[in-house]
């Protein structure tokens, strides 16, 4: 079930700012899965992308540190 707004949306409300912000980081987990998921599929198929240990790694660095901010930061900057 898609997550609803009970009231008109405003971008200065912080609660509406913080579902934008988890939101924006399930859309980027959800591109991060699909996309490293086929690319490690066709590099064990015929090992065409050797720095591709590297390029998830520094993604999924990317990705936790986005999920800090949405979790920790964001949250205090709205209290």
């Amino acid at each position: 079930m898609p997550p609803r707004w009970p009231r008109r949306p405003d971008p200065a409300d912080p609660a509406y700012r913080r579902l934008a912000d988890v939101i924006n980081l399930a859309v980027h987990i959800a591109f991060f899965a699909a996309t490293n998921s086929t690319l490690w599929f066709f590099h064990e198929l015929n090992g065409a992308f050797p720095r591709l240990p590297w390029v998830t790694g520094l993604w999924g660095l990317g990705l936790l540190v986005h999920g800090f901010y949405v979790v920790k930061l964001s949250s205090a900057e709205n209290q």
